[in-house]
């Protein structure tokens, strides 16, 4: 029997292939002759190029570049792929909020500049494409300074001119900026993981949208908000400016299709292709994928969803293992999800979860394995045609909560058997 194992990141907790490991022992307890292929997932956000390094069995390369503010130095990390011709970024190693202290977010004074370092560093290895994530960031400069740093010449409404060894491009530059010199002549394609639709600027935009989180004031929002608009008309750019996620990561996805003539791509999308997915789920009998919280919110293009969906193209069963299981959660259901469970086995806080869980996985995918093992040896003959609603409108379910968890655990045991029986 082969099982691919492609879950993503337990968030704050265990990465996609530590998640994927404790997957594999409780497999391999139950099934000491199963084979298995571990292929570590992420939707192009935190944890990407750790997942797509190990999964194409990469590297990591290190480089101290510009932190969030011009100021500061960090170390940050890309990733290598397999086939030594691909990079893997997240712009939040160089440029992200997580790197700041509460008292230094402020939007009008950071850049991307050290993301521009980060490609051009890999553009120095001799790299033919770039994966760049573009969640988590601490900046609204609309890319600037991350094609300042790659050799544009951004020109200011005095006539100035800053380039890469000029004082870096920050969010308090972006309305004072006239035009961009830049043409990305680098033989290399960049696609960015984009996860969000917003525009540049407006409603829904770069700074109205997520500018407070990054530290603006309510006077700020505005002030980069308008600024967003004049660049993306000072520069012609309009149709750009408007088009879904140019807004992401504070404009860095305009700056990436205006500067750098980037794709935008799902995330998501980006590492089932760089991992080569659909491949690998060839002649499989089943996949395993997860994430720490499986709810509603899961449906907008998280990784077991895209999972579930490609397994469900290529007619491959596929279980979900969650830390936890919230509202929505049956959606999944209709995207290619055979079954999910949340894997704790008994009443714990998230604390005592988080620590306990590479045991709570093992567990969870040992008694996974040995109902693939009875219903693969013994199909059972169970009513399926049911509505979802069916479990919560038993007799038992309607005694409280611990009928309705009973009544909801044997039913996704039922679609688990149903799943591996062929059925």
């Amino acid at each position: 029997m082969r099982i691919v194992v492609a879950p993503d990141k337990f968030k704050g907790c265990l990465s996609a292939a530590e998640v994927a490991g404790a997957i594999a022992e409780g497999l391999r307890a139950a099934e000491p002759g199963v084979e298995l292929d571990l292929c570590p997932m992420a939707d192009g956000g935190e944890g990407t190029v750790d997942a797509l390094v190990v999964a194409t069995g990469g590297r990591l390369e290190r480089r101290r570049v510009m932190g969030p503010l011009p100021e500061m130095k960090v170390e940050a990390t890309f990733g290598v792929l397999g086939n030594g011709q691909t990079a893997v970024i997240e712009m939040a190693a160089a440029s992200g909020l997580h790197l700041l202290t509460e008292e230094q977010r402020n939007p009008m004074r950071t850049t991307t500049y050290g993301t521009g370092e980060l490609v051009m560093a890999a553009i120095e290895m001799g790299v033919k494409r770039i994966i760049l994530g573009i969640g988590g960031s601490a900046t609204v400069d609309a890319g600037l300074g991350c094609a300042q740093a790659c050799g544009a010449i951004i020109v200011m409404d005095d006539g100035s001119r800053s380039g890469m060894d000029d004082e870096a491009v920050c969010g308090r530059d972006v309305a004072r900026v006239t035009g961009v010199e830049h043409v990305w002549g680098q033989n290399a394609a960049i696609t960015v993981a984009c996860d969000v639709t917003n525009p540049l600027y407006g409603p829904t935009g770069a700074a109205r949208v997520f500018g407070p989180q990054k530290g603006a004031s309510a006077e700020e929002v505005w002030e980069l908000d308008r600024a967003m608009e004049q660049l993306s008309e000072r520069l012609g750019k309009g149709e750009l400016a408007r088009k879904p996620g140019s807004g992401a990561a504070g404009g860095l996805g305009f700056g990436m299709l205006a500067f750098f003539g980037a794709e935008l791509r799902a995330g998501v999308e980006i590492v089932i292709d760089a991992v080569r997915l659909r491949q690998r789920l060839l002649g499989a009998d089943l996949c395993i994928t997860g994430e720490g919280r499986l709810d509603a919110q899961s449906l907008a293009g998280k990784t077991p969803i895209g999972v579930a969906r490609v397994c469900r193209e290529m007619g491959v069963p596929c279980v979900a293992l969650a830390g936890a299981v919230g509202e929505g959660a049956e959606g999944a259901i209709d995207e290619g999800v055979s079954a999910y469970w949340a894997i704790c086995d008994r009443p714990m806080d998230l604390a005592e979860a988080m620590r306990e869980a590479p045991r709570l996985l093992a567990g969870a995918a040992w008694n996974l394995m040995r109902v693939v093992r009875v219903a693969r040896g013994n199909p059972i003959a169970l009513n399926y045609e049911k509505p979802l609603e069916y479990r919560y409108q038993s007799d038992l379910a309607q005694q409280g909560p611990v009928g309705k968890a009973f009544c909801r655990a044997c039913y996704w045991l039922g679609r688990g058997v149903r799943a591996m029986s062929g059925r």
